[in-house]
């Protein structure tokens, strides 16, 4: 199957109720095994790639690499810059094959995220590609998010309205009350997404894609192999499963998965490390990783995102 833009998936996922993973890739290695994931669930896929990423494996090698995932899988895939921080490497990733891109100026002040994400809306568009933006505060891993009325840090939906169609973006990624990276509670504190919100956000723009960042959401065992083999993440990361399941139905798209994606990966890697000192061929060391990396994937598409049978 060609790789394809996030239109017609983003469609059929509000109309389903579902969710379109993307799930970032650091390496070739973890890429194989989402596509994997995705494959054995029949589901559409986005691979996603940050800006350290895109320097790391280099434009020309990711986009052949999709080019062979695409003869290999008879899967809807989608390529997306993940959090482009400039204009211009939104433009180099658009000239470089991805089919979507992300511009993400939301540190600027309003007027100058709308500049900015119009300037790649226009480019991306006259070459097909599929643009997203994001508006609102999406806090760090060590950040506290301070509400101060009701939507204090959070995105306003008559700024969402706004913003959508000023820009003319074809996916907004929202605050809600998701953190970047591997999210830290306080003791007693526990995650919420802000539904009524979301719900603000949705009777405003029917039909309109949202994207919801900073949602992984590691369960025990990943997490236990990873801190038993030289880890030391907390007790509680992430935004619990039932609450990512209700933010699909009610809208959300897009549900972006990283964290969950490098425990997984780097606990089966350190564990094979451990427990194989004696071996010196690579492959000893990252298959396991990789085909952790399919099993995650294939059961986060399964029983959270709920795009299975949907390829």
């Amino acid at each position: 199957m060609k790789l394809v833009t996030t239109r017609e998936m983003f469609k059929k996922a509000y109309e389903g109720k579902y969710a379109i993973g993307a799930f970032n890739v650091d390496n070739i290695d973890i890429m194989m095994g989402v596509l994997a994931g995705a494959a054995r669930t029949k589901s559409p896929v986005i691979i996603a790639v940050s800006e350290g990423a895109l320097k790391y494996m280099h434009p020309a090698y990711i986009r052949e690499a999709i080019k062979a995932a695409c003869e290999e899988n008879d899967i809807p895939i989608a390529l997306h810059l993940d959090h482009g921080k400039s204009v211009e490497v939104c433009k180099q990733c658009v000239d470089n094959g991805f089919t979507s891109v992300m511009i993400d100026a939301s540190s600027y002040d309003f007027e100058t995220n709308i500049a900015m994400t119009k300037e790649v809306v226009e480019y991306a568009h006259a070459k097909d590609v599929v643009v997203e933006g994001e508006l609102g505060a999406i806090a760090g891993i060590e950040d506290d998010i301070v509400v101060e009325d009701k939507y204090g840090q959070f995105t306003h939906p008559q700024d969402a309205v706004e913003f959508v169609q000023r820009t003319g973006i074809d996916s907004l990624a929202i605050a809600i009350g998701t953190a970047h990276g591997a999210y830290k509670f306080k003791p007693g504190q526990k995650p919420q997404l802000r539904f009524d919100i979301l719900e603000e956000i949705t009777s405003l723009m029917p039909g309109f894609p949202l994207v919801l960042h900073g949602a992984s959401s590691v369960p025990k065992d990943r997490l236990d192999i990873f801190n038993q083999y030289g880890g030391n993440l907390p007790a509680a990361i992430g935004i619990p499963e039932a609450m990512l399941r209700e933010a699909a139905s009610k809208g959300i798209c897009k549900i972006n998965v990283g964290t969950d994606i490098r425990v997984c990966y780097f606990g089966q890697v350190r564990k094979a490390c451990v427990e194989k000192p004696e071996k010196f061929d690579g492959r000893t060391y990252l298959e396991p990783g990789r085909l952790a990396v399919a099993d995650m994937v294939a059961d986060k598409i399964t029983n959270v995102l709920g795009s299975n049978d949907k390829a």
